[in-house]
């Protein structure tokens, strides 16, 4: 099993690896309401309030809480707010690399991965290919929207605006129990709708709270290749996993 250490001097804070021109990393006051981390408009800067350390290292590798081992106790129980400013408009993925080496820089981390084999969902492409995915001419941090909507019981739908198969992955690991990933070799960000029901054991034709439950929708496994083109299947699986070897809290700036 290969594992490697990133150190200072490592890939991450490589002279050509993208940084943001100012940020700012406070300790979240006292009493402050529920957290948020996200890009705001324009591709150009990354706001977070209340959010613990795993749960930044979470977003800027695109993985679940439980892939970060490690780590003393406050990676988890210390929030901060976090404001970051590129010096122009970036790609999600760019700013995802600025986000990591903002963290490394001011959590004096040193990290290291350890791929390991687990039970995971794997995306792909169905036989047949991709279909409906339309690309997006723009793919700046500030086009990204991938909204979740609920249409009724158990039936949902999900519309991608310019969405990369890397963020899909992840926001679809978000909503299931195991890791995604991403296998579907499809580069850029995409547009696209996909509606299925979740399978809640509720009986087509069943009325629940007054709603006459409507199956008719395949369910999220089946919507894949039928909208998609895409297929997604549980299997055993290598797995990237983050081990944090060091941290220190950072001097408020």
């Amino acid at each position: 099993m290969l594992t490697f250490l990133l150190l200072a001097a490592s890939v991450l804070t490589a002279q050509d690896s993208p940084r943001f021109e100012a940020a700012t990393i406070k300790p979240t006051p006292a009493g402050a309401p529920k957290g948020s981390l996200r890009p705001l408009p324009g591709g150009q800067r990354y706001v977070g309030a209340n959010f613990p350390l795993r749960l930044y290292l979470m977003t800027a590798y695109q993985i679940k809480p439980e892939q970060i081992t490690g780590g003393p106790s406050w990676v988890d129980g210390d929030s901060y707010d976090l404001n970051a400013e590129a010096a122009r408009p970036a790609s999600i993925q760019d700013l995802h690399l600025m986000l990591q080496n903002l963290l490394t820089e001011r959590f004096k981390l040193q990290l290291h991965h350890e791929p390991k084999d687990m039970s995971a969902y794997v995306l792909s492409v169905a036989k047949g290919g991709p279909k409906n995915l339309t690309p997006h001419p723009n793919a700046g941090a500030g086009d990204l929207h991938l909204t979740q909507t609920t249409e009724q019981v158990e039936r949902a739908k999900w519309t991608a605006h310019c969405a990369s198969m890397d963020m899909f992955a992840y926001q679809l690991s978000l909503n299931l129990d195991r890791p995604v990933v991403n296998q579907t070799s499809l580069a850029g960000c995409f547009d696209f709708d996909l509606t299925f029901h979740w399978e809640m054991g509720y009986r087509d034709g069943q009325v629940v709270n007054g709603v006459i439950v409507d199956a008719s929708a395949p369910s999220l496994f089946d919507a894949f290749p039928i909208e998609l083109g895409l297929q997604l299947e549980p299997k055993n699986t290598p797995v990237d996993t983050i081990v944090i070897d060091h941290a220190e809290r950072p001097v408020e700036n």
